[in-house]
């Protein structure tokens, strides 16, 4: 038997995926790719139902143009939560590894090294550019809506296209090897007491040799308790009914996508708890949910409290804080709202 050449390949995953869409036509992307036991860059690029450019230029070099769209809908999600966003891509900053977005729109934090592959993506006349990791799992979609500017789009699409588009070669990450025990509990408990910024506790885990989880199991339930399993929707119909405004987080391994603001519209359809705002909507695969955690950390502004949640393997799925800023106390409002889910006493 001959090797089976990449036009070959192309030809069974688009007649699979012919098949699997006539059974199934509902899937979304990931959920085919899972299907056919590709990733969801291989679709892409093998056209299967969709027409695809490959982009080229450094993810930093394409992701400076996404400001000419005007208003779009981005789009980063992880397995088990889905982030949609309304807005422009304003104050845009992308030098070196890690880049940020903080427009008062659509706010991000971006991990250059882990994005690898890029397209301009058509699908039932919807256009988007997508980014992928090196695995070939999305980390960002950008989509043309009906307040964007097409004929930009046009423009992009034609100054960064490529001729073709070249093999695409999956690399697997490596597992993560981080102990998801501390060796010493009373020095990791000391060091999140001292913290004076949320942004110090992921170094402070480096530190420590600690997974998140495991830092927040051995910290005392002053700092991080256990919260019932359906915490977060007891949370936003509580943050929906008095209007305070919240901060959701979600990342995968190359994009943390941020909301900041009030939510109204939840709804329930099965597995999945629903945000469906005009600007902004969130849903979220509650079946994967083995545990929330309220988390409270010290800070030069006073104590600033979220909920966590996490998968049976420990990842985490999706974050809540309130809104807030640099400078400013958390909202009391939203510290209450934590505290209600809690049996025991926060510090602070």
């Amino acid at each position: 038997m001959h090797a089976q050449s990449s036009q070959e390949r192309v030809a069974v995953l688009k007649a699979n995926y012919d098949a699997l869409m006539a059974a199934e036509p509902k899937l979304r992307a990931r959920e085919r790719a899972t299907r056919l036991q590709v990733s969801e860059a291989e679709l892409v690029a093998a056209q299967c139902g969709v027409a695809a450019k490959a982009l080229n230029g450094t993810p930093q070099e394409i992701f400076n143009e996404l400001a000419s769209l005007g208003e779009v809908m981005v789009l980063s999600r992880n397995d088990w939560c889905v982030h949609e966003r309304h807005g422009r891509y304003e104050e845009v900053h992308t030098k070196g590894p890690v880049g940020m977005v903080l427009g008062k729109d659509i706010d991000l934090r971006m991990f250059f090294s882990n994005w690898k592959h890029a397209f301009a993506v058509t699908e039932n006349g919807r256009l988007s550019v997508q980014f992928f990791d090196a695995e070939g799992i999305a980390i960002h979609k950008v989509y043309i809506t009906d307040n964007s500017d097409v004929t930009a789009y046009g423009a992009f699409v034609e100054k960064l296209a490529a001729e073709q588009i070249p093999a695409i070669q999956i690399e697997a990450y490596p597992a993560d090897s981080t102990p998801s025990h501390t060796e010493d509990p009373a020095a990791l408990r000391a060091h999140w007491q001292s913290l004076t910024d949320t942004h110090s506790f992921f170094p402070m885990l480096k530190q420590h040799k600690v997974t998140r989880l495991g830092a927040l199991k051995a910290a005392g339930a002053d700092l991080a308790q256990v919260v019932a399993i359906d915490a977060v929707e007891t949370m936003l119909q509580g943050a929906a009914e008095l209007q305070v405004a919240i901060m959701c987080f979600v990342s995968n391994r190359g994009m943390v996508q941020i909301h900041s603001g009030p939510v109204q519209k939840l709804l329930r359809t099965g597995p999945w708890f629903n945000i469906l705002d005009p600007m902004f909507n969130l849903h979220l695969d509650t079946s994967a949910i083995s545990e929330c955690w309220v988390v409270n950390k010290p800070t030069s502004d006073g104590w600033v409290t979220s909920l966590e949640v996490y998968t049976a393997n420990g990842e985490l799925i999706v974050q809540f804080f309130g809104a807030r800023k640099p400078g400013v106390p958390e909202l009391p409002e939203w510290r209450k709202l934590m505290c209600d889910l809690c049996t025991t006493p926060l510090a602070g």
